[in-house]
């Protein structure tokens, strides 16, 4: 079969990996230099083993042509990216739209499957707007850095269609999977949406509440990972998913938390609200910790939100160097993915050695091996070495 996936970050590009091994893949992206770069067999994001799928023997190919990509194609995957827009408290869904309406003009007779997170309700809208089209959706659960492996094991697999055609596209992915047992939920459209929005909003929560756990121990002098393991002990808890950090961040879960809470217009809530409110609560108590270190320059060691990323946006730490900047300390920052000297008029350093020297505390989310020879100088509240 022939797929066009429209997108090539890591939910588009995960997923055009995860199907080029068996069918024919287009991948198709209004950026010129990522389209050259896949060209070359190269990854624009980083993932070790989209990058080891590459250079195998693959059918994909990437294009900036729409009607290239798009002619005969069994199945089109829209993994665009949807913003969270703090204005209208929506996802903003026009790169969505835009494909659509593309698929419409063209008379398209392939079905169409949403992978990009959007509003609940979205895609009967969709539906109802380009009739002649087949609109599916279904959410991911990916990570970032690990997204092709998440596709290749998927924890489920979930599909917004009950009819052949829902089954069909659920067996697709699972045929393309390492995990023959994955399994499969079948819903409507509006349900998948839901299921996307509160299993982000879950981990959200589970994040504020370790960090919330952390904080109490921080003030209160007690040894916050003995009770973090002993608490995690109980099934019914786990012991995952508990490693202290600075707050939740990255590209999903502060939109998805944010876009869930518009969707709750008129129902009664709490959670939902106080979750939101405990990150910023969270970003609060830690700068206020490194303030007390009355430090004079503070070094960011890192914008990303955990390693093998290469990506930070909304990442967690943002939100601690304004608060710094905003009491009049002075901020640098170390980080290797980025190419400008200056990052929100904070100087970005190349010389780690330089950056260790002149900093009087230095900032990680997560430590790192690297930062050993200076521990006197580290703030972090990673306990486990995990993401």
């Amino acid at each position: 079969m022939k797929l066009a996936v429209v997108g090539t970050g890591y939910v588009g590009l995960s997923n055009a990996m995860l199907f080029s091994q068996q069918h024919e893949v287009v991948a198709l992206d209004i950026d010129a230099h990522r389209v050259e770069l896949l060209k070359e067999k190269k990854s624009p994001i980083q993932d070790d083993l989209i990058e080891q799928y590459l250079k195998k023997e693959n059918h994909f190919t990437a294009t900036l042509d729409a009607s290239l990509a798009f002619e005969k194609a069994d199945y089109v995957i829209i993994a665009t990216p949807t913003n969270y827009d703090e204005k209208t408290n929506y996802f903003d869904t026009s790169s969505i739209e835009q494909v659509l309406s593309t698929l419409n003009n063209l008379n398209s007779k392939s079905i169409i499957l949403i992978k990009s997170t959007i509003p609940v309700g979205f895609t009967v809208k969709a539906q109802q707007r380009f009739p002649n089209l087949k609109i599916i959706f279904s959410p991911e659960f990916l990570r970032e850095g690990k997204a092709l492996h998440d596709n290749l094991y998927p924890s489920r697999i979930v599909v917004g269609d009950k009819t052949e055609v829902g089954q069909r596209i659920a067996e697709l992915f699972r045929n393309a999977s390492l995990k023959p047992d994955a399994d499969i939920a079948l819903m409507d459209s509006t349900e998948a949406e839901a299921v996307k929005l509160f299993s982000n909003t879950y981990l959200a929560m589970r994040v504020a509440y370790f960090n919330e756990l952390d904080s109490y121990c921080a003030l209160r002098g007690l040894n916050s990972k003995d009770i973090i393991q002993a608490v995690g002990l109980d099934p019914r808890i786990g012991t995952h998913y508990n490693n202290p950090s600075f707050g939740y961040g990255g590209y999903c879960l502060p939109k998805d938390t944010k876009q869930l809470l518009a969707n709750y217009q008129d129902v009664p809530q709490s959670l939902i609200t106080a979750i939101i409110q405990s990150n910023t609560t969270r970003k609060d108590f830690i700068a206020d910790e490194i303030l007390k270190k009355q430090p004079k320059i503070v070094g960011i060691y890192r914008l990303v939100m955990k390693a093998g990323s290469d990506n930070f946006r909304q990442s967690a730490i943002q939100g601690i160097m304004k608060r710094l900047k905003a009491k009049g300390i002075e901020v640098i920052i170390f980080e290797p993915n980025l190419q400008h000297d200056h990052f929100y008029n904070s100087k970005v350093l190349t010389d780690f050695k330089e950056f260790k020297k002149i900093s009087d505390v230095i900032v990680a989310n997560r430590m790192v091996s690297e930062l050993n020879d200076v521990l006197d100088k580290v703030f972090t509240r990673d306990l486990f070495g995990e993401n």
